[in-house]
């Protein structure tokens, strides 16, 4: 049996020529009142013993480059200048305009920072005070907000944007049924009142992920507290825990589920969450940006996710994941999931470039000769196209992110960044790690069969798409070993709880009802002003006479009007009881047989929230109606199929 040393010293040679790309990290730097936590111990929870597979992996890949003589373009990372990294965030999260030749109309600002929570502000006070005294030492001519105007601003203007709560917090509720322009308000929260409460009153199950309340806020809450009741990280697959989502009445919001306008809204959020979540412990976020270089514009191999989509969709219109990505994991599949060491076995070398070349000519024509592609092969061309990409699947923006996640100090807060971090991915990178993901869950799910349990895939996986060809090691190498491990521990986290990642936690989607609240006001006032007012109230009347007898005259208090214009019953009023959920509405629909509308099956349509204080969100099954209706009174309900 090797030695660990041995195999550090192995492994510490081979980074020199396989460019572990770790994004500068120091790991000498501790986390402030790091004593009152249980760290995780990724490196812990991963013995030595359990690492040959990381080991092994990483000296296929270099053997694999070592039979590729091709030139590969390696991709520089910009080093920012000072001022500039905050810059770029305050632009990432739309906040551009409280800094530069814009600053003065902050205004415009007031309704985003208004539905902030303590933690998220204070993540933004510190990039704007970087920026701000950047900027005063290069002299700009134009003015330079002082931040604390910028959040004195946004806090005098509450008693009309954020019915007058107190600048260091945010409120829990709105009034409770009244809005200052008529409308039927509606209950929703930011949870601050909840998240400044003492912890021992917060639902706090080791294994429950509370999405009502901001991440940061619950980690702020804990570290004030000094609570060192963290959860531990395990080595082997029975020891994580078994996480779970407490059951939201109003309906558990999925990626995908809302429309791009308040997805653009969930971005700039979760970047901010994140950054507050990570300065809470300490852990520096930075988002790297790499030099643009040339890249090829045709092919399978080497090629952007974007080029690859954009070809792709000209032979299968709306496809979301590369061909190749997809055909190589049905290739896998097809033979079984039950081989012995899938994934960790390596093909042929040499037998594997053939195929590579192979698969470049005739993949699109459609001559290539799959029977020829063992499963080993198979598994190896997957990982290989992964490795190829001209910038790395977790992106250059936020690999480094992903990777500092072993820092956090509890598996709970790990998982909660790793949600985040999912939330910030373009959506090809997002969609294609997702397909990534739920394969090798099925490899998982053989593994009485094929001997790879979660550590072994997570080990075979991590290098793949933590070690990077285009990035040199810039890190002094006797903290790669760490490094190693942490990787792969996220990589497991990654896919035991992939179910878990893709859920938009509901304080975010919260805030999101928030600001498109206030926005609606500030529309209305501005319209107002513009005197457009006499004819918009004419034409609004016309038309809610028009909707009014269907809508309001005819339909009683507590019952909603669903429309479902694609069905043989294009409308129903629905009777809200306190059990009625999404599903039993679509399935009430879908029981009205006609003869004139094509049948659709119930897994095809779903009922949508559609305006109110959300753009639309599709709903899912086991959603409480009458719930949802006190949310987001104003909204409209519509059945139809869901966008693929």
């Amino acid at each position: 049996m090797v030695t660990v040393v041995t195999k550090l010293v192995h492994y510490l040679h081979l980074s020199r020529r396989t460019g572990q790309y770790t994004m500068n990290h120091d790991h000498s730097k501790k986390t402030p009142d790091g004593a009152s936590f249980d760290r995780s111990g990724s490196q812990d929870s991963l013995d030595e013993l359990s690492m040959d597979d990381y080991w092994k992996e990483l000296e296929n890949i270099h053997e694999t480059r070592g039979n590729n003589h091709e030139e590969q373009v390696a991709l520089v990372v910009k080093e920012p200048d000072e001022g500039e990294l905050e810059e770029e965030w305050l632009k990432e999260a739309g906040l551009s305009n409280l800094f530069g030749e814009s600053s003065g109309d902050s205004l415009e600002s007031v309704v985003f920072l208004s539905t902030l929570t303590r933690t998220q502000k204070a993540a933004v006070e510190k990039r704007v005070e970087t920026v701000t005294q950047t900027m005063r030492k290069r002299n700009k001519q134009h003015q330079i907000p002082d931040v604390r105007d910028i959040f004195r601003l946004q806090n005098d203007s509450k008693g009309k944007v954020c019915d007058g709560s107190e600048p260091s917090t945010v409120r829990t509720s709105e009034n409770k049924n009244e809005t200052q322009d008529g409308t039927k308000g509606s209950k929703f929260s930011l949870g601050t009142d909840e998240q400044k409460r003492p912890l021992e009153d917060m639902p706090c199950s080791d294994t429950d992920i509370n999405l009502e309340i901001s991440f940061a806020e619950q980690a702020a809450n804990l570290k004030d507290a000094s609570v060192g009741k963290m959860c531990k990280g395990g080595g082997g697959d029975t020891l994580l825990p078994n996480f779970r989502l407490p059951k939201d009445k109003t309906g558990t919001t999925k990626i995908g589920d809302l429309a791009p306008q308040d997805m653009k809204k969930v971005y700039s959020l979760a970047l901010i969450e994140l950054t507050a979540l990570y300065d809470i412990f300490g852990t520096e976020f930075k988002q790297q940006k790499a030099v643009k270089i040339k890249t090829k514009d045709s092919g399978l191999f080497g090629v952007p996710l974007s080029v690859l989509l954009e070809q792709d969709q000209k032979k299968v219109p709306g496809t979301k994941i590369p061909l190749i990505f997809q055909k190589l994991i049905a290739q896998i599949e097809e033979a079984t999931l039950e081989t012995e060491g899938l994934l960790r076995i390596p093909g042929v070398a040499t037998r594997v470039k053939s195929l590579c070349q192979e698969l470049e000519a005739k993949f699109y024509e459609g001559t290539f000769n799959w029977e020829n592609v063992k499963q080993h092969d198979a598994a190896s061309l997957l990982k290989l196209f992964i490795r190829e990409l001209p910038q790395p699947l977790l992106t250059v923006e936020y690999l480094k992110a992903f990777q500092d996640v072993q820092n956090l100090p509890a598996r709970k807060q790990q998982l909660q960044a790793l949600n985040l971090l999912v939330l910030l991915l373009p959506e090809a990178n997002r969609d294609t790690l997702k397909v990534l993901l739920e394969f090798l869950q099925r490899v998982i799910d053989h593994r009485d069969k094929n001997k790879m349990t979660l550590k072994n895939v997570a080990m075979v996986m991590a290098p793949n798409l933590f070690t990077f060809h285009g990035f040199g090691s810039k890190t002094i190498e006797q903290r790669e070993f760490v490094m190693a491990a942490g990787t792969a521990n996220v990589m497991r986290l990654m896919i035991q709880y992939q179910k878990l990642l893709w859920t938009i936690p509901k304080f975010i989607i919260n805030q999101v009802r928030k600001q498109n609240t206030e926005s609606q006001k500030k529309e209305k006032k501005d319209k107002a002003m513009k005197k457009l007012l006499k004819k918009m109230a004419y034409d609004r009347e016309k038309h809610e006479k028009q909707e009014k007898t269907p809508n309001d005259a005819d339909v009683p208090q507590g019952v909603i009007r669903v429309q479902a214009p694609h069905l043989s019953k294009v409308s129903m009023a629905i009777q809200l009881t306190e059990e009625l959920k999404a599903g039993d509405i679509v399935a009430r629909f879908l029981s009205q047989k006609s003869g004139n509308v094509q049948t659709l099956k119930k897994e095809e349509v779903f009922l949508y929230e559609i305006g109110g204080n959300i753009g639309e969100r599709c709903l899912d099954d086991d959603t409480y109606m009458k719930d949802l209706y006190q949310l987001n009174p104003n909204a409209e309900w519509v059945i139809k199929s869901k966008q693929s």
